[in-house]
């Protein structure tokens, strides 16, 4: 079986485009360095590049090579949809694919490589069939009652330790955890494993890219950081073979047993589904749950609507997804000449999709910076991407933020965001790992618990 990491398109450098650019290349952000993601999403520079620049030649980042970026609504779901010209299994969907002698840990870039996110049809579907079943409505069913307990088990521990929590630590990074390790199979007593695993994984580009940064911000980084991948593909590459040998019913015996073209998975596909797994599998409702939070205290007409209607709780959902966009772009690679919006882009070039941009596409989105829960096409959002590798998980995602929010809001109505944040450095997604809130409101301390009097001999 053909390894994608074996045939994937190095960067050669490029620094100009095969085409003359027909739009300006705009500065005034810097979309190759993790560190420029630490004040989160780039909403002006975006405005700019889909009014002046909307297929913008960018240039490349520390010897890497130059790249596309698309900010359009209708040009990124037009590239989504052209998926046998915009390829993600030629270049993968990382914005740069460096020389092989930069690829370290050992295992980390090539299972970065080796997954369900690169491939392109047939392949694609074949492999994402036989991993569907955990993701259609009536397994979601299966697992919401144990999601909802779960919620209110990490409310109660918030109110035990409040009126001031970590709500990204406490709530936001726990809950997907959760479900993905339910969902997976991963035994209670592994699941701390794979908090470090995620946080470890978060910070991985910004190390690898600019160690020293890491260094100052988290010292001891440095020195574990081999140690955690490798221990994280160690007992992937155990679990798997114990699925193998000792089916159960879950996630991880489903991959485990997966098979291209008939062949059970090679350990480097198997390694790219683990990454993939730990990395991707709780980003999207990990930071839209932050970042929903953000958006209560922004626009506090919408909190009270759906306060007072708690049925508007999906449509708020969807809306926050739109405004979050916490996948902040793939990559995808043109396998021929083509062109979008006027703009002829070479064969072998990369495109990037920014869909922070394309969330907030006045065309498509009228006041896009407005947190609007009624706008007629509220769920026309591309957080979750479009086409064929739309992702998976995003019915498992929904559910989650349907649920929690159900819950957050009748025993913290008044709960707020106190200013203080966290965002990690990287690229990939709107990384909030930190974010005090009050959970009873600006300000607040606990309320006093009155006892009534004979309630004890009830």
């Amino acid at each position: 079986m053909k390894l994608i990491s074996d045939e994937i398109l190095i960067d050669s450098g490029q620094q100009n485009p095969t085409f003359d650019a027909v739009y300006p290349m705009l500065d005034g952000f810097e979309f190759g360095d993790p560190a420029s993601w630490t004040r989160g999403h780039p909403f002006d520079h975006y405005r700019k590049m889909r009014e002046q620049a909307p297929v913008m030649w960018s240039s490349s980042f520390r010897g890497t090579s130059g790249y596309w970026s698309l900010t359009r609504y209708d040009d990124i779901k037009q590239a989504e949809l052209s998926h046998s010209v915009f390829s993600s299994q030629r270049g993968g969907i990382n914005m740069a694919v460096p020389d092989r002698k930069q690829w370290r840990p050992d295992k980390l870039m090539p299972a970065a490589l080796n997954s369900l996110i690169n491939m392109d049809e047939p392949l694609h579907r074949e492999m994402r069939m036989q991993q569907s079943d955990f993701f259609f409505p009536a397994y979601v069913d299966t697992i919401r009652d144990r999601v909802g307990v779960y919620i209110d088990s990490l409310l109660d521990e918030m109110e035990r330790r409040g009126p001031l929590v970590d709500f990204a630590k406490m709530f936001s990074e726990e809950l997907p955890l959760f479900t993905l390790c339910e969902m997976l199979g991963v035994d209670e007593v592994d699941r701390p494993q794979v908090k470090t695993w995620m946080h470890h994984l978060e910070l991985a580009a910004q190390f690898l890219a600019n160690p020293w940064q890491t260094f100052f911000s988290e010292p001891m980084f440095p020195f574990r950081f081999n140690r955690v991948v490798r221990d994280m593909f160690e007992y992937g590459e155990r679990v798997m073979a114990n699925r193998r040998g000792n089916p159960r019913k879950d996630l991880l015996t489903i991959i485990a047993q997966s098979k291209l073209n008939g062949e059970l998975l090679p350990q480097e596909f198997l390694d790219g589904s683990w990454l993939l797994i730990i990395f991707a599998g709780n980003d999207t409702s990990r930071n839209s749950l932050s970042g929903t939070i953000r958006l209560m205290n922004q626009f506090p007409d919408q909190r009270a609507m759906v306060i007072e209607e708690p049925a508007l709780i999906p449509r708020m959902s969807e809306e926050a997804l739109r405004m979050v966009s916490p996948v902040i772009h793939m990559r995808r690679t043109a396998v021929e000449n083509t062109e979008v919006n006027g703009q002829k882009i070479g064969k072998d070039e990369k495109v990037v999709f920014w869909y922070g941009a394309a969330n907030r596409d006045p065309e498509v989105f009228p006041n896009p910076d407005t947190f609007d829960m009624h706008r007629p096409n509220v769920e026309k959002h591309l957080a979750f991407g479009h086409g064929v590798h739309k992702c998976l998980g995003s019915r498992i995602a929904k559910m989650q933020l349907r649920l929690a929010f159900e819950r957050i809001f009748e025993r913290f109505p008044d709960i707020y965001w106190t200013g203080k944040q966290t965002i990690s450095p990287n690229a990939l997604v709107h990384a909030i790992s930190s974010m005090q809130v009050n959970l009873y409101g600006k300000n607040a301390r606990r309320p006093t618990q009155v006892a009534v009097p004979g309630a004890e001999s009830v």
